[in-house]
């Protein structure tokens, strides 16, 4: 059989049957192509001129003007998209995706058309409906269920082959309306009206089939009767999740000759409290929102003011867009969940503070820098100190039991060498935490598995560092590996002794000279208990206690002037060490964890973008 054309409809007489006859089974004969074609040529003399064929002509954007609001959105929910690729699974993108799509296709077909879809259950005369706008009996009515088993479509211009093509609709099932007023009503130019298969049938093709064109169309005329009018098929499965395009929506109740007195108003205010529940905005008083009437298919009524109606939407010509904007709007509250956070998530300046307290603890910068102190005392007292002093020091560092420097060694617990690594572990795990606090779960995981991913070696990187700054027990806590010995930060070149200042060699000359005294005012009385010299304990006794008294003296002078430096020294070595595991916990871990977060801010301002413009509030 060859299939009609939409052109070849564009010549019959309005029907959908070439030969004009009722029962329609001469479409495929030689004959009825014949009686069509003359009959066409009479049509042609005495109707007004139809709009050319324009299908060979460039179609032009069809969703959006483009200083509109829908094109940033579009690119901004593509972006949006491409960012989220790596942290989002395909399922969760899917629907985004899938909106993207259809937008694209339905920028390239033509803008001056709306596919205006007619959908409901069985028995609503949604096909009686459709015949009535058509002005012609084009959709098969009956009794028999299902009656319509195909999406049937009919075209009041040309150029809509596009766009039937994108609904599958087969060249054998597009019609034009019949000659007459709804034919050639303004209007009504550039609408394409679909009959589809009913939602609630038993055949599970048809259902699949509503389905598919319900996702494509521009705008939809749902037809309830009386007695369905509150399933729940309807309501739960298409009504309630389609809420937010109650712009492009209308409702029909029909069958209204079938009620008897005020019914009808009963009715419809029922239907209009259930669509109210559903979350349908009711376009009422002006305001935005679905189209909700009654009328009577059967009888005629009501039928002019829902084709006025459909008239006005389709010469605005912003179902497209709508329909899209509704589309992108639904895309995003369904990713919604992924992309907006509980309070303010990121890394403040005391979470980064605390971090690095933590770090250095685990280092042990504060020990560090109490050595550096100790250590400093020490080379000051055995540079200032009495040789009798220095001399009991020098016993005590062989190594006897109970030495000073022997218990220095241990003044770092063992359980606390033990807990180092598990200190930086904590640490980490913490600033995860605080860094993930209130992004939503696929953002959250990704932070927290950049903060565990660059803590791999942080801990033997640490100890390096302790190991070079000399921190007590910083040699036993698992070494530093080679990997962790080539990212970790210089100490700034930390000098093996600390320095000596200036008025040190005066010390060290005033504290010989208290030694000469000693040892002159000794040897002075030695020689007169001997003989040697004339006696006279006077003044050899008093030479030898002003050395005796005087390098005590000189010694707690300069213990005394050299406890501000030493305090700072051993500052400057804490503050060392703590930058120095600080800037290899920012490399590390902070670093990673602030990139997701820039990237995660960077996807909410694409998802605060698509959003921005919405038309259905969401």
């Amino acid at each position: 059989m060859t299939a009609v054309t939409d052109e070849d409809h564009g010549k019959g007489d309005g029907t959908g049957k070439p030969d004009g006859r009722a029962d329609g089974r001469w479409d495929d004969g030689l004959i009825a192509r014949r009686a069509a074609a003359a009959e066409a040529r009479e049509a042609e003399e005495t109707a007004p001129p139809t709009p050319a064929e324009d299908d060979a002509e460039p179609q032009v954007e069809a969703y959006a003007p483009a200083d509109g609001p829908l094109p940033t959105r579009l690119d901004a929910l593509r972006e949006l998209v491409g960012l989220s690729r790596a942290r989002l699974d395909r399922d969760t993108l899917a629907e985004a995706g899938r909106v993207l799509d259809e937008a694209a296709a339905r920028q390239r077909l033509s803008s001056r058309h709306t596919v205006i879809a007619v959908a409901g259950a069985t028995g609503s005369g949604k096909s009686t409906l459709f015949n009535a706008l058509a002005g012609a009996p084009i959709s098969d009515t009956g009794l028999r269920r299902p009656t319509t088993s195909q999406p049937i479509a009919c075209s009041w211009t040309d150029g809509a082959a596009g766009l039937l093509d994108r609904l599958a609709v087969p060249g054998r099932l597009r019609r034009r309306p019949h000659p007459g007023p709804a034919a050639f009503d303004e209007a009504l130019q550039g609408l394409v009206l679909v009959d589809l298969p009913d939602h609630d049938s038993a055949a599970t093709e048809h259902r699949d089939q509503v389905d598919r064109v319900l996702a494509l169309v521009d705008a939809v005329i749902w037809v309830v009767d009386p007695e369905k009018y509150a399933d729940a098929a309807l309501h739960e499965r298409y009504l309630r999740p389609l809420a937010g395009h109650a712009e492009v929506t209308f409702v029909v109740l029909n069958q209204t000759d079938r009620l008897p007195g005020e019914a009808a108003d009963l009715v419809l205010d029922d239907l209009r409290r259930l669509l109210d529940e559903d979350g349908i905005a009711l376009g009422e008083h002006g305001e935005p929102g679905a189209t909700v009437m009654s009328l009577s298919a059967l009888t005629g009524d009501g039928v002019p003011e829902l084709r006025e109606m459909i008239g006005r939407f389709v010469s605005d010509r912003t179902a497209a867009t709508r329909r899209l904007s509704a589309d992108v709007d639904a895309a995003a509250a369904r990713l919604r969940k992924v992309y907006v956070a509980e309070g303010r998530p990121g890394l403040g300046e005391r979470a980064r503070d605390e971090f690095t307290d933590r770090l250095a603890e685990a280092v042990g910068a504060a020990a560090a820098g109490q050595a550096a102190e100790r250590e400093w005392r020490r080379n000051a007292s055995r540079a200032c100190g009495t040789p009798w002093l220095r001399l009991w020091r020098w016993y005590e560092n062989r190594g006897l039991p109970g030495s000073l420097d022997r218990m220095g060694q241990a003044l770092t617990p063992p359980e606390e060498e033990l807990t180092a690594r598990q200190r930086v572990e904590q640490a980490v795990r913490i600033v995860a935490d605080d860094a993930a606090d209130g992004l939503p779960g696929p953002w959250a995981q990704a932070v927290r598995e950049a903060a565990f991913t660059g803590a791999q070696g942080l801990p033997d990187a640490l100890d390096e560092l302790a190991v070079r700054a000399g921190a007590p027990g910083a040699s036993k806590r698992g070494g530093g590996t080679e990997t962790g010995r080539s990212t970790v930060p210089q100490l700034g070149g930390r000098p093996p002794k600390p320095p000596r200042p200036k008025w040190w060699p005066a010390a060290v000359l005033a504290q010989a000279s208290m030694t000469l005294l000693q040892i002159f005012g000794g040897l002075w009385l030695v020689g007169q208990i001997i003989g040697v010299l004339e006696p006279g304990l006077v003044t050899p006794a008093l030479i030898m206690l002003a050395g005796v008294v005087g390098g005590p003296l000189v010694e707690w002078a300069c213990a005394a002037a050299i406890r501000g430096p030493a305090r700072r020294y051993g500052q400057d070595a804490e503050r060392r060490l703590r930058e120095a595991a600080a800037g290899c916990g920012r490399a590390r871990v902070l670093d990673p964890v602030a990139a997701e977060l820039v990237r995660y801010r960077e996807v909410r301002e694409r998802y605060v973008t698509v959003t921005e413009f919405s038309t259905t509030g969401r």
